[in-house]
Order: C-alpha cells, then sequence, then structure tokens
C-alpha cells in the first residue's frame, strides 16, 4: 500500500497550515501529506485544487496543471508525470480544459492517481462523486 493509498490521499496533496479540508483527520501522523478520513475527501480536496487551478489561476492544459502540480524544481519528472496522464486520460497535453468537463476532469484524476498513488482500479463512480461535492 502507498502513502497516498494510506492516507486516503491519491494524489498526495501536501499539508498546510492555511488550509484544513473537509474530510481532513484532526489527528495528522504524516509530517508532509494531508491524511483524511476516506479516498472520497482526498479526492474532492484535489478536485478543490484543480477547480483553483482552472478558475483562478487560468490553467487551462494538462501541461499548464501538472507543471503547477508537480514542478521540476521540486525534483519531479514533470514531462513524464504528463505524458502518463495524457496517455491514462486521453487528454492530449494542450487539449483546452474547463471546470465544467466533468469527463475529461475525472480522467485526468484517475491518470493522476496512478501517478502518485500507483492507484491501478480506482473506483471511477468514486471520483465521480468526488467531483460532484468539489462543484
Amino acid at each position: 500500500m502507498t502513502r497516498g493509498q494510506r492516507n486516503h490521499n491519491p494524489l498526495n496533496i501536501r499539508r498546510s497550515d492555511r488550509t484544513r479540508w473537509l474530510g481532513q483527520l484532526k489527528q495528522q501522523r504524516d509530517r508532509e501529506f494531508v491524511q483524511f478520513q476516506s479516498d472520497l475527501f482526498g479526492l474532492r480536496a484535489a478536485f478543490r485544487i484543480l477547480h483553483t487551478y482552472i478558475k483562478l489561476h487560468h490553467l487551462h492544459t494538462l501541461k499548464d496543471i501538472i507543471y503547477r502540480w508537480a514542478p521540476p524544481e521540486d525534483g519531479n519528472n514533470t514531462l513524464t508525470y504528463i505524458n502518463t496522464v495524457s496517455e491514462r486520460s486521453g487528454i492530449r497535453p494542450f487539449e483546452l480544459l474547463d471546470w465544467d468537463n466533468e469527463a475529461a476532469l475525472v480522467a485526468i484524476v484517475c491518470a493522476m492517481a496512478f501517478v502518485e498513488s500507483r492507484m491501478t482500479d480506482i473506483d471511477v463512480g468514486l471520483v465521480k462523486r468526488a467531483y460532484l461535492l468539489a462543484c
């Protein structure tokens, strides 16, 4: 089981003193990453971050979103991340994305959960519920 799976945080959202997430455990034992009550809340938080990226920061492509999510200056292989998410989601790196495109965002989050936490059998229905909770 990966750290993201143990924490119910499939996209490995980092802890911040400024943010208290819905469904976040009161007792945080992981020093770096948020621990949630269930995968539903971890996925919802990921969608809330994507909402901010798209609506507030105007990041409308997979490439732009992942460069912000996993920048190379943090030691990430960002190009491999983008290519893997693109292949698994069917979304091209420069394809324009909109928050209202549920199917595309669900596919992207499923693919990011694979990259971040090696989740190969993620429940797409659960991911869709998390998207709806994030709206």
